[in-house]
């Protein structure tokens, strides 16, 4: 290919790579989401529990547990912007970002922020209530599902495909409030064990101020289950109620 032309197509391929990048980023400026509260704290969940990490809570839930401890996000929120998001969580200075709720997969516009962030070098996690199907969101993301027992009186809402779609990089969460939550708890686990082929972290936490976490640990040690026992930090270390932590 003669020099000229080899020039010439470069600046096509350079002036249309802007262009990409110009329209991305003003497409990200009209993608929105309705965003309860941003805050930088330490993961007190999840194999990732210790580690400082960036939230991004969203507004809004559908479903209503019997211990939930953010009804505060079920309806309070700003509406900002996915480039505005980026934007505030950069400030924070930090490379582990979490997308909770709230419920984060009621809004359409959360595959996209995930996948936003992933490209930028963020790590991500996403917690979600397990009844949403997760397989639309991108698989670099490590997803947490939560899988609803007894206890919460939301386990019909359960959405059971999720776990065909789980990797190695997933995570379970099982909150667990009496013994019928851990029977019901070790089922699911063994469901998963026989049908999933996938080794996936399972995460029990006790319901904080209402099991015990040694009576939890016996129980897991016990019936000799290859789980991980997960205590809330945050709950440890600051006010149960405090919010921003």
């Amino acid at each position: 290919m003669p020099k000229a032309l080899r020039l010439s197509t470069c600046r096509i391929f350079i002036k249309n790579d802007i262009r990409q990048k110009s329209v991305a980023h003003i497409f990200l400026r009209y993608k929105s989401l309705k965003v309860n509260e941003i805050f930088y704290s330490i993961q007190g969940e999840s194999s990732f529990a210790g580690w400082p990490c960036i939230f991004v809570r969203l507004t809004g839930c559908n479903l209503r547990c019997s211990y939930c401890d953010t009804q505060y996000a079920y309806d309070e929120g700003r509406d900002a912007s996915i480039d505005d998001i980026l934007r505030e969580v950069a400030t924070f200075r930090c490379s582990l970002v979490e997308i909770t709720g709230g419920e984060p997969l009621r809004q359409e516009e959360t595959p996209l922020l995930i996948h936003t962030l992933l490209d930028r070098g963020y790590g991500v996690l996403m917690e979600t209530n397990g009844s949403f199907d997760i397989s639309a969101v991108d698989p670099r993301c490590i997803r947490i599902v939560d899988v609803k027992l007894p206890g919460s009186g939301e386990e019909h809402r359960n959405y059971w495909n999720n776990l065909n779609v789980l990797t190695e990089r997933d995570e379970l969460k099982f909150v667990i409030g009496g013994r019928k939550d851990y029977e019901y708890a070790r089922e699911v686990l063994g469901r998963l064990q026989r049908d999933v082929s996938v080794k996936t972290v399972a995460n029990f936490s006790p319901l904080y101020g209402n099991l015990a976490p040694q009576l939890l640990a016996e129980w897991i040690l016990e019936d000799r289950l290859a789980v991980r026992l997960n205590l809330q930090l945050h709950k440890i270390i600051w006010p149960p109620d405090r919010r921003g932590v």
